[in-house]
């Protein structure tokens, strides 16, 4: 993926200010960082960038390069979810209209908790990448953008709920009307669905032959059980 212009002075200047506030605290020991990443993909992603997650939004802070330089500073993970807890309750003021603009308490409650420990197990973290999966270089864009968090696909493990089940809407559709569904979501909503729920913005922030790569993968796998 082509990563966009890092955003980190402002998280970065947040987080060497709360060192001592949260150091040493073990604040989310119980937290699922797997429901976390599903739900940063979701909630978080097209705004900031991180490896692991396979996200790249640029309108806010790059959590990889915010973090990298606070964890060589000698920020721990504990610290670091200290941070991101407190940045989900109280981020930065903006105006609403500002396309950086980052409503308080976007995710509430153990889904923060989830959230903020994911954050703390991977941002920054020195060569990191988003899991491996099977399916070739369209699996792993479905599987690095979170599409699964979303979506039910059989082939790919995935039982989303919050949009379409693959398996059941793209069987018959052309590679071309699978590739206006994902780079321009709003134009046929299916029944039962609300618009402005899926990203709009994929055709900037996948480059154009993964968006190639995941047409290649819906198309050839969806509506397919998975080999035992």
């Amino acid at each position: 993926m082509i990563r966009p212009r890092a955003k980190a002075a402002g998280l970065l200047s947040l987080g060497v200010a709360a060192v001592a506030l949260f150091s040493g605290c073990d604040l989310n020991e119980n937290a699922d960082t797997d429901k976390g990443r599903d739900l940063f993909i979701a909630k978080c992603g097209e705004c900031h960038y991180l490896s692991e997650a396979g996200t790249t939004g640029n309108l806010g802070p790059d959590l990889d390069a915010a973090f990298a330089a606070s964890r060589n500073a000698g920020m721990d993970q504990d610290t670091i979810e200290g941070v991101v807890t407190d940045q989900i309750s109280h981020p930065r003021q903006t105006d609403p209209a500002d396309p950086s603009y980052m409503p308080p308490d976007l995710v509430t409650g153990q889904d923060a908790d989830d959230v903020a420990a994911y954050v703390a197990s991977v941002a920054g973290v020195p060569g990191i990448e988003p899991p491996t999966v099977p399916g070739g270089p369209g699996g792993q864009v479905f599987a690095s953008n979170g599409c699964g968090s979303c979506h039910t696909l059989a082939i790919a493990g995935s039982a989303g709920a919050v949009g379409p089940n693959l398996d059941e809407e793209l069987p018959g559709q052309s590679k071309a009307e699978i590739e206006e569904s994902i780079v321009d979501p709003n134009k046929v909503i299916v029944q039962g669905f609300q618009p402005n729920v899926m990203p709009s913005n994929y055709s900037t922030t996948i480059d154009q032959q993964e968006i190639k790569d995941l047409v290649d993968f819906l198309y050839e796998n969806s509506g397919k059980t998975p080999k035992q």
